[in-house]
């Protein structure tokens, strides 16, 4: 899993969470030590307006 530093409001412990349990064998972490803590220390998540569901109903 490569973690680059990058916008904050990507860096949230749901998205590292969903990274490792979608591995199976093996995970090997690529980035900064502190982005990966930060990660790990953000909780917040915000709401994100996706348009998945109107586009599934078409």
């Amino acid at each position: 899993m490569c973690i680059p530093k990058t916008a904050p409001m990507l860096l949230t412990r749901n998205l590292l969470y969903t990274g490792i349990t979608r591995a199976k064998k093996l995970l090997i972490v690529i980035g900064a030590k502190q982005t990966v803590e930060y990660m790990i220390k953000n909780i917040d998540s915000k709401k994100r307006n996706t348009g998945l569901s109107s586009f599934l109903r078409e």
